[in-house]
């Protein structure tokens, strides 16, 4: 929620988080100052909050909104099933704290929401870190950013959560989930949370929304008791399943008790072939769980990202090395 986006928006399109009545922003003239310092574009914003100093959580409408121009660039609001995009994030806090929200709910830097410029309001969507690989479920129910390459703000909790916060900005990956309650008071989203740090997927948090099926854990919480899976080389040579085909495996993890290795061969077994590959050793056995072969690399690499939204996030593509035995 930008205040240099609610001026040019007013102009073009009527959202909600735009003043009509220029005295909104000019009541509290103490905030106002405090505005302009932290904020370059500020400017007359939206409402603050007049109800106490405990913000509600929701409450607004669903709202997607037709195309607007902002400071040249257009943007079209719509449902982007399958929205998965990587790059810039940055966040926003006291200088839009306790002011009206795009879709009517009230901005709440403690919360975890965030700004997006055309997924519906309000929506879920699992924002991820890529530099840490820390990861949360935001809601989003604001428009924003309009700041040159950036695809999200975040409230300044969600920065925190993500371990950004000091930088000011991130390389972030934004995979919407779908759309949120209105009326959430807050339960909902942490149960989005919860579930998510429990090992839910993508997938399963959007049935989760959806309501079509309660998401399903157990496996997830199974990977917790086991131990870490082994780290391996990436120069090790893979040992070829299927002879002369070549291509590439996903190598999801390695174990050394074989119960927790298929245990994780059955949480990967809806991405492909997959199979518990036994290496021995001076140390005793290793057991890989491996899927493939796949002989295009695209196709190996989507099938990669699904397998680390299924809770393996260190999994790797690797090239299979075909070994050929000379006979004598």
């Amino acid at each position: 929620m930008r205040k240099f986006g609610f001026i040019l928006l007013c102009a073009t399109v009527a959202l909600a988080g735009c003043s009509s009545n220029r005295s909104n922003a000019v009541s509290d003239n103490n905030r106002k100052v405090k505005s302009i310092k932290l904020d370059p574009f500020a400017g007359k914003g939206s409402p603050y909050y007049a109800g106490g100093s405990k913000l509600p959580f929701g409450g607004g409408k669903y709202h997607v909104g037709k195309p607007y121009q902002v400071a040249g660039r257009w943007f079209t609001p719509k449902e982007q099933p399958g929205y998965d995009k990587t790059g810039l994030a940055s966040w926003y806090g006291e200088a839009f704290h306790a002011r009206k929200t795009s879709n009517g709910e009230w901005f709440d830097m403690n919360d975890i929401t965030a700004a997006h410029p055309t997924l519906p309001l309000p929506s879920y969507a699992k924002v991820t870190n890529t530099a840490n690989g820390k990861t949360i479920v935001v809601r989003i129910n604001d428009r924003g950013p309009f700041v040159g390459p950036r695809i999200i703000d975040l409230s300044k909790k969600s920065a925190s959560l993500l371990d950004f916060k000091r930088k000011g900005k991130a390389q972030v990956r934004v995979q919407w989930l779908g759309v949120a309650p209105i009326n959430d008071d807050g339960s909902h989203l942490a149960m989005m949370n919860q579930q998510l740090e429990e090992g839910a997927s993508v997938r399963q948090l959007v049935a989760s929304i959806d309501g079509q099926a309660p998401v399903q854990v157990a496996s997830q919480k199974r990977k917790k008791r086991r131990e870490a899976p082994i780290q391996v080389a990436d120069d090790e040579p893979v040992e070829q399943p299927k002879p002369n085909k070549g291509g590439f495996l996903i190598q999801v993890a390695s174990f050394k008790n074989l119960e927790n290795a298929n245990a994780a061969q059955q949480d990967v077994s809806i991405h492909g072939p997959v199979r518990v590959a036994e290496q021995t050793g001076e140390s005793g056995s290793i057991y890989k769980v491996q899927i493939g072969p796949f002989p295009d690399k695209n196709e190996a690499t989507n099938a990669l990202y699904a397998v680390r939204d299924t809770g393996f996030p260190k999994a790797k593509l690797m090239r299979i090395v075909i070994q050929q035995v000379s006979s004598r």
